[in-house]
C-alpha cells in the first residue's frame, strides 16, 4: 500500500488508485487511530472527497502534488477552516489560504484538517492546548513533542503523508524527532508567512513533515517561493539535491559539551549515529559549540520574548484567563524588557552570528546534533513545564536566530523502542546540502516508516545530469567537497552530479600565493598530459553568473573536456599564470597532493 507522497503521487498517476479513493483512505486512517487531539478541525469528508473527483474530472494527472492529502498546522490560514492557534477566543475565519498553502493546493494537493498545536506555537512539548495532548505515536505517556504536535503525529501515524507544520525555537524538529519522521525546518524566507500566525514574525518559518527526505523536499520545492505579500520573504536559490559528496565536515560538540541529562540510550543513539555518518563518508569534527548555546539563552532572555506577545497582546489585556497559563506565564514576561535591553541583545546577537559565520567558513560544512537531548512523559512536564520544555530545546533553539536551515531525521530506535533523531543544521540556503545527506543517512537506518512498521522505499537514484535550470561546472581544487571553498557552490544551491576524471590532455600545477591554496588547471597537447581528477557540480542558471563573478586571474572559466568525451564548464588555468608554479600533474588530482602535504608536515 503506498505510503509516502511519491509512491502515492506513482499509483495516482498509474491508475491504480484514485485521489478520492485516498482521501476517503485518510478519513477511514482518521477514525481507526481515534486521537481526537490530533485535529482541531477537519474538513467535512464529502467536501474532500468532492474536491479529490474534481481533480479525477480534469484528467491533470501531471500536477506534481495530485491528489496527495495534508494536514495543516492550526495557526496557519486555510480558507473556509477556523484559525485557532489553539486559543478558541482568538480563533478566526479566514477568506484566504496562505500563500504556502494555496502553492500546494494549486499543485494537487487536498487539505484534510487544521491540527492541534502548543498554543500560539509557544512550546517544544505539545501539552499546551485546550483542545488535548495528541498521543506520542509510540508511547502514549510520553509527550509527542511541539509545538507542531498534531502535525507531526498525525504524518507518524500515516494519516497524511505530509503536514505543514511551523518552526521558531524547533517546533518543526522536536515532534519529528520523538514520532521517527522527518522535519524540513527550512532556510529563513524561503517558504512564504503570508497567512501564518506570528509566533516571532523575524524568526517564524513554516517547515514541513513527512516520511522520507524526498518527499519533504518534493513538498518544498513546490510551497518554497518568494511572496511579495510577505516582507520577510527571501529570493534564494533552491538548487536539486545532488549526490552525497564525500569529506563532509560535520561539526558535533567535544564530549564534554554532549547534553543528555542523564539519558543514556539517547546518548548510545548519538554515538551511534555519528559512527553511521562517517561510515558513509563525513569527516566529523568536534568543535567547541558554547557559542551556539550562548545564542539559544538569548531567545527566552532578550527582545524575542517580547515578540512573542504581540499577538497575544490584546487577550493579555483583556481576557488573560483565555490564554493557557504557561503561555501567559512567557508572553506576560515579554511584557517586561526595555528597548536598551533589546539593542543589548541585538548587538550580542550580531557578535554571536560572527562566530557562527566563521565557523561554517573555515571549520564545518554542517552541524550534525540531536534533535533532543531526551524525551520525557506528559506527567513529568505538566509538573515542571517550563524548564524541561527548556531542555527540550537544547540543540535547537539558537537555528533561527542565526538564519541555519535544517533537517531532524529518524536515526535508531531506543532499547525501550522509542524514537532518537539528529538533525542537520547549515547555513541559510543550503537546504540542498542537508538533503543530499539527510536522505542517505536515513535509508541507510533501515528504520521503519514513522510508526506504521512499513519499511522504507528503495532509495530513487538521482539524475547525473543537470536540469533545465542548471549549468554543469567541473571543479578541480578548492571548491572540491569538504575543502575551504566548496560552500560558495553550496551556498548558491550547487549539487554534486559526480566525481570523475578529465581528459588525458591536461596538467595540475599548485599555484604560487594564493589564499586558501588552490591548483591551476591546464589544457596541453594530446598526449602531453594526464587525466585529472574532478568534481562535476550543477549550478542554478541564476547562480552561475554570481558564481563565476569571483573568478580571479590567473583562473578563468573556460570548456573542460572529462575521460568520456563530454565538455562542461570548468576552471582552467591561463598559461602565463603557472610561472614558478609547481607541477602536481603526477598527483592526479588536487586531493592527493593535499594529503602528501599534511603527511610532510
Amino acid at each position: 500500500m503506498a505510503e509516502t507522497v511519491l509512491e502515492i503521487l506513482a499509483t495516482h498517476r498509474a491508475g491504480t488508485a484514485t485521489p478520492s479513493e485516498t482521501i476517503t483512505r485518510s478519513y477511514a486512517r482518521i477514525r481507526a487511530h481515534a486521537d481526537p487531539a490530533i485535529f482541531i478541525s477537519l474538513r467535512d469528508e464529502a467536501e474532500a472527497v468532492a474536491e479529490a473527483k474534481a481533480l479525477e474530472k480534469s484528467g491533470n494527472k501531471n500536477l506534481p502534488l495530485y491528489g496527495v492529502p495534508f494536514a495543516v498546522k492550526d495557526n496557519i490560514d486555510v480558507a473556509g477552516l477556523p484559525t485557532t492557534a489553539a486559543c478558541p477566543a482568538f480563533s478566526y475565519k479566514p477568506g484566504h489560504d496562505a500563500t504556502a498553502v494555496a502553492r500546494l493546493r494549486a499543485a494537487g494537493a487536498i487539505v484534510i484538517g487544521k491540527t492541534n498545536l502548543d498554543q500560539f506555537a509557544t512550546g517544544l512539548v505539545g501539552v499546551r492546548s485546550p483542545y488535548g495532548v495528541p498521543r506520542n505515536t509510540f508511547d502514549p505517556e510520553l509527550v509527542p513533542g511541539g509545538s507542531s504536535s498534531g502535525s507531526a503525529t498525525s504524518v507518524a501515524a500515516g494519516l497524511v503523508p505530509f503536514s505543514l507544520g511551523t518552526d521558531t525555537a524547533g517546533s518543526g524538529r522536536v515532534p519529528a524527532g520523538f514520532n521517527n519522521i522527518v522535519g524540513l525546518k527550512p532556510s529563513l524566507g524561503l517558504i512564504s508567512t503570508h497567512g501564518l500566525v506570528p509566533a516571532c514574525r523575524t524568526l517564524d518559518c513554516i517547515s514541513i513533515f513527512a516520511l522520507t527526505v524526498d518527499d519533504a523536499w518534493h513538498a518544498l520545492s513546490i510551497a518554497g517561493a518568494p511572496d511579495a505579500a510577505d516582507s520577510y520573504s527571501r529570493n534564494r536559490p533552491l538548487g536539486h539535491p545532488g549526490s552525497m559528496p564525500p569529506h563532509v565536515k560535520l561539526g558535533v560538540p567535544i564530549a564534554g559539551q554532549r547534553l543528555f541529562f542523564g539519558d543514556k540510550e539517547y546518548e548510545v543513539g548519538y554515538d551511534a549515529a555519528l559512527q553511521r555518518l562517517a561510515r558513509l563518508g563525513c569527516d566529523i569534527v568536534e568543535i567547541d559549540i558554547e557559542p551556539f548555546y550562548e545564542t539559544a539563552r538569548l531567545l527566552y532572555e532578550g527582545p524575542w520574548v517580547a515578540e512573542r506577545a504581540i499577538t497575544a497582546q490584546k487577550l493579555l489585556a483583556s481576557d488573560p484567563d483565555a490564554i493557557h497559563p504557561v503561555t501567559r506565564e512567557i508572553t506576560i514576561g515579554g511584557l517586561r524588557p526595555t528597548a536598551m535591553d533589546a539593542f543589548a541583545a541585538f548587538y550580542k546577537l550580531e557578535r554571536l552570528r560572527r562566530v557562527s559565520d566563521y565557523i561554517f567558513a573555515h571549520q564545518i560544512d554542517a552541524l550534525a546534533l540531536p534533535t533532543a537531548p531526551t524525551i520525557y512523559t506528559v506527567e513529568q512536564v505538566l509538573a515542571d513545564p517550563i524548564e524541561l520544555n527548556s531542555r527540550l530545546g537544547t540543540y535547537t533553539n539558537f537555528v533561527n536566530l542565526l538564519d541555519l536551515c535544517g533537517l531532524a531525521l529518524p536515526a535508531s530506535l531506543t532499547g525501550r523502542g522509542l524514537p532518537f533523531g539528529v538533525t542537520l543544521l547549515g547555513p541559510g540556503g543550503g537546504d540542498a546540502r542537508l538533503a543530499e545527506i539527510g536522505r542517505v543517512f536515513h535509508a541507510d537506518t533501515q528504520l521503519p516508516l514513522g510508526a506504521l512498521k512499513v519499511p522504507q522505499p528503495k532509495l530513487p537514484a538521482l539524475p547525473a545530469e543537470a536540469a533545465e535550470d542548471e549549468i554543469a561546472i567541473a571543479v578541480v581544487g578548492a571548491h572540491l567537497s569538504g575543502l575551504p571553498l566548496n560552500g560558495e557552490l553550496t551556498s548558491l544551491g550547487g549539487r554534486l552530479l559526480e566525481a570523475t576524471q578529465t581528459a588525458p590532455d591536461y596538467k595540475l600545477y599548485a599555484l604560487n600565493g594564493t589564499a586558501p591554496a588552490k591548483p591551476g588547471l591546464l589544457r596541453v597537447g594530446a598526449g602531453e598530459g594526464s587525466s585529472i581528477g574532478v568534481e562535476v557540480w550543477a549550478l542554478p542558471r541564476a547562480a552561475f553568473g554570481v558564481f563565476i563573478g569571483g573568478v580571479v586571474a590567473p583562473l578563468s572559466i573556460g570548456t573542460v573536456v572529462l575521460a568520456d568525451g563530454r565538455g562542461v564548464k570548468g576552471f582552467l588555468v591561463e598559461a602565463a599564470g603557472i610561472g614558478g608554479a609547481r607541477d602536481i600533474t603526477g598527483f592526479g588530482g588536487w586531493r592527493a597532493y593535499l594529503a602528501q602535504e599534511k603527511a610532510a608536515e
